[in-house]
């Protein structure tokens, strides 16, 4: 296990979190959740035991089962607190009333809260706002955050879903005023979906921002058990999320398919693999609901590819070209190659 700097800062996580949507049972998630304390307890000592020391959760997971369960697993398995990087996130709704959701002052003070008393410490090591809220200025959010940081309660910030221009727009905000800044993005990336390397990767590596990736394996897709449509009882056949196109999505997994018998290893370690080879990813962020499933995710930082296998997993999934992205690279190149043998010949 590979443990790689958050952002700018000087915290380092492991390339591997564990994701806990599934535990807990009910809420809008159902679906996917429905673990137990006892299953939960498992999963977290299997991924503490192979080096992973980050564990990301979110307020709205089974409407805050998942908060509880994760932190009494941290306490059932003994886990010193400070070994452990804690995620979660707000933004969600948490209840009926019109304020009970967003990315508002009041919201955001309220949640933080409830999560540090479900999850039974007394900080969360990074805080995420877990999508856009169009109803508040961006200025009010990242002021709640910065007073968070202040406070202690919180040790650092991320966001979850945001466009390329609402980061930038925060990250402007709270540089000019002086106050604690976004240091990591929580975004979908899959093999068979690479849409935020068009905006969201140049600004990331701009900014200094660290990439928790979530859905890595496409909701299950890239497990190629749907490829012909038979798996009745797996988790897309009843939430069929995220979207993936499915003719691109084939041809990557018919891609990936000698490369794992090659090393063999599962499809879906493969798809994981990429990911882990990919330089703008810190961490990637893997959920199961059984110890097999967990196990099989693990094991995609032992798969080292070849420049040949890259190669070809590049080709085959990469994205088809569209303004302003080949106008810039057309311009552009005589600059960056100039930029890049004068980095070669220092």
């Amino acid at each position: 296990m590979r443990y790689n700097q958050l952002g700018r800062t000087g915290l380092f996580v492991s390339e591997l979190c564990l994701g806990t949507m599934t535990f807990g049972s009910g809420g809008r998630f159902a679906e996917i959740a429905g673990l137990g304390q006892a299953e939960a307890d498992a999963l977290v000592k299997a991924a503490v035991d192979a080096g992973v020391n980050f564990l990301d959760t979110a307020n709205v997971y089974s409407e805050g089962q998942s908060e509880e369960i994760t932190g009494q697993a941290i306490r059932n398995l003994g886990l010193k607190r400070e070994d452990i990087v804690l995620a979660t996130k707000v933004m969600g709704s948490m209840g009926d009333g019109p304020n009970d959701r967003g990315a508002t002052r009041g919201h955001i003070m309220d949640q933080v809260k409830a999560s540090l008393k479900r999850l039974g410490t007394d900080h969360i090591d990074l805080y995420q706002i877990h999508g856009w809220d169009p109803a508040t200025p961006v200025e009010e959010t990242v002021r709640a955050l910065d007073d968070l940081v202040r406070q202690g309660h919180v040790r650092y910030v991320g966001v979850s879903n945001w466009a390329a221009w609402q980061i930038q727009k925060a990250l402007g905000v709270a540089e000019h005023r002086g106050l604690a800044r976004f240091q990591s993005l929580q975004a979908y990336y899959t093999i068979a979906g690479r849409d935020l390397e068009r905006e969201l990767v140049p600004m990331m590596r701009s900014e200094g921002l660290g990439l928790m990736v979530w859905s890595p394996l496409a909701g299950g897709y890239l497990s190629g058990k749907y490829r012909d449509g038979t798996d009745a009882q797996g988790r897309r056949a009843k939430f069929d999320f995220p979207p993936v196109d499915q003719a691109r999505g084939d041809k990557v997994i018919e891609a990936m398919a000698p490369i794992a018998d090659a090393h063999g290893v599962s499809i879906a370690t493969i798809a994981l693999a990429w990911l882990l080879h990919q330089k703008h990813v810190t961490s990637v962020i893997v959920g199961a609901k059984r110890p097999d499933q967990l196990a099989d995710n693990l094991a995609s930082v032992d798969v080292l590819l070849t420049a040949e296998e890259l190669a070809t997993l590049d080709a085959v999934s990469a994205l088809p070209a569209e303004y302003p992205g080949w106008m810039i690279g057309y311009q552009s190149a005589v600059r960056a190659d100039q930029l890049k043998q004068s980095r070669q010949g220092g």
